[in-house]
């Protein structure tokens, strides 16, 4: 695992490729034959984002004490 991303604007473009990431993967799903493990790796991709951003505020507030 890399070391923790500590600048902002680093934290920025990190969140910016997740959601082209995302993004990417969306779009490469055909609604029509899109399954149960599609829509689970979906919602897991923006579970692994919201915990990103909270990682990266905790940091900031802790910093900023």
């Amino acid at each position: 695992m890399g070391s923790p991303i500590q600048e902002k604007n680093s934290q920025v473009d990190f969140l910016k490729q997740r959601l082209n990431m995302f993004i990417d993967v969306l779009d490469a799903i055909d609604p029509e034959d899109a399954d149960l493990e599609d829509i689970d790796r979906l919602i897991s991709m923006l579970d692994d984002m919201e915990s990103k951003c909270r990682e990266f505020n905790n940091r900031e507030v802790s910093e900023s004490v």
